[in-house]
């Protein structure tokens, strides 16, 4: 059975996530936002890994990387994206699909304020996805960047900001006893609003 709302201004969806989210925080033992970020290069070839989300709203969810970074390089050339949540504790998993876009300068300058000094730096020292000769060679970019920098402000570099997934599509997946799981799906209608039902496990 599939029930549909053509409210665009409902957010079932995103209050069902902040709910479960609550819940992770409550009794999660380690990282509750925790997600897989999943990708495609222009041949759409995949790859996944895991980051954590560091805002979500009704705009979407909100992570951070160096754009040279291979999810960063993956996202110009195709810009879309799953997340999975899965919260072993709960048996419970979100999975969300959504089209990417960069959040803006202020948002990043925000953020990357907000962070551990030790993190900027590493932000600045981090060729990341980069091959690396040796962990000194690391260590010497990280002391280097430190000096750079001194006791003054540490500034986001131009490499660095945050992406977006605007969710088109919600999956919550709940555990059942004898893998009669529940699945319930939210799919973004044309009006802005959110078709919903219940999928077979």
């Amino acid at each position: 059975m599939t029930d549909t709302t053509n409210d665009a201004n409902d957010d079932a969806p995103l209050k069902l996530f902040q709910s479960w989210l609550a819940e992770a925080h409550e009794l999660e033992p380690n990282d509750p936002t925790a997600m897989t970020v999943a990708t495609a290069d222009a041949d759409g070839a995949p790859s996944a890994r895991m980051v954590l989300l560091k805002d979500a709203d009704a705009r979407g969810f909100v992570f951070y990387t160096n754009t040279d970074s291979q999810k960063g390089r993956e996202l110009d050339a195709n810009p879309r994206a799953a997340l999975v949540f899965h919260w072993k504790t709960l048996r419970r998993q979100i999975r969300v699909n959504g089209a990417v876009e960069r959040v803006s300068d202020a948002e990043a300058d925000a953020y990357f304020a907000s962070r551990a000094r030790g993190s900027q730096v590493g932000a600045w020292a981090s060729d990341q996805s980069q091959l690396l000769g040796g962990r000194f060679e690391l260590e010497k970019r990280v002391a280097k960047f430190a000096a750079k920098f001194g006791i003054g402000t540490v500034p986001r570099p131009p490499f660095w900001t945050g992406y977006r997934v605007v969710p088109a599509r919600f999956e919550f997946w709940q555990d059942k006893p004898f893998r009669l799981h529940e699945r319930i799906i939210y799919t973004r209608a044309d009006d802005g609003g959110w078709s919903t039902g219940r999928i077979f496990p």
